[in-house]
């Protein structure tokens, strides 16, 4: 009978040993998933593009019309010169449209990677837009390609594209 209750507390040891292994690694691989997930949102950084009336000889323009930047970064559109807004007019499948107001600042986390194409609704025929490339994926090329702009735009919208091809 003593050997039989000495068993019993061995089995009972060693089973209490095993699942305070099982929640010590529990816990380390919890940590560390958070901390990568933390990390990878505290890396999102903030552009800022600035919506002018003129840069050097251009007018009625952005001041960066490419930025590639990754996942869930975000770009503050500044209002310098008023009466420009952004409206995205060609994105990847599932993001929404957006569209922001007339003379104020406009700000977007891009959650999706691809190929974002901006323009300032009242400037889009004199060249006011932008590419926004997100994550390096160029997924959405082809959909962007068929994307009507208008006036100085259309040569526009060739170049940028040509420039990520």
């Amino acid at each position: 009978m003593g050997l039989n209750l000495r068993s019993q507390y061995l089995y009972m040891l060693f089973n209490f040993k095993e699942k305070n292994m099982f929640i010590a690694k529990l816990v380390s691989v919890s940590t560390v998933l958070s901390f990568l997930l933390i990390s990878n949102i505290a890396n999102a950084d903030n552009y800022t593009i600035e919506m002018l009336n003129k840069l050097g000889k251009e007018r009625m323009v952005y001041s960066e019309k490419l930025i590639s930047i990754k996942v869930n970064d975000e770009i503050t559109w500044k209002s310098i010169d008023k009466g420009h807004n952004v409206e995205f007019i060609g994105m990847p499948a599932g993001v929404s449209k957006y569209k922001s107001k007339i003379s104020k600042d406009a700000k977007f986390k891009f959650t999706k990677p691809g190929i974002y194409l901006y323009q300032c609704t009242p400037h889009k025929a004199m060249g006011m837009i932008g590419l926004v490339v997100v994550g390096n994926d160029k997924s959405n090329l082809d959909k962007i390609k068929k994307v009507k702009v208008y006036g100085k735009s259309k040569k526009l919208l060739k170049d940028l594209l040509k420039s990520i091809s």
